[in-house]
């Protein structure tokens, strides 16, 4: 999905999204579709588009986002999210479990 206005840069930087997300199991199109848009994005951020929405130029940059998404802030992930994983890896008791005691038992306490 590279496109010919793209600089070395941003192909780069489209490479490795796309290299990322295929290695945390999303198919071939998925990770093409938003790396490129990433990219894009970043571009009209940066002034290099020549058109641009208004949540991309005044939304948080892909960057921060995704560090903020990263479940790895102040309160870290959900109780919920916690739960989920728990269950993803047979824990036995999980529903009467705390947030805490949901982090400790999946390992990310």
């Amino acid at each position: 999905m590279p496109q010919q206005a793209w600089s070395k840069k941003r192909e780069r930087q489209y490479q490795h999204i796309k290299g990322g997300l295929k290695e945390h199991g999303r198919s071939e199109d998925v990770a093409a579709e938003i790396a490129a848009r990433t990219v894009n994005k970043e571009r009209a951020r940066a002034g290099e588009a020549k058109e641009a929405s208004r949540a991309s130029t005044d939304d948080i940059s892909s960057g921060r986002r995704g560090g903020l998404r990263s479940h790895t802030g102040p309160g870290g992930r959900t109780r919920d999210q916690l739960y989920e994983e728990a269950k993803h890896q047979g824990i036995k008791g999980r529903s009467k479990m705390s947030k805490a005691q949901l982090a400790r038992a999946v390992g990310r306490g």
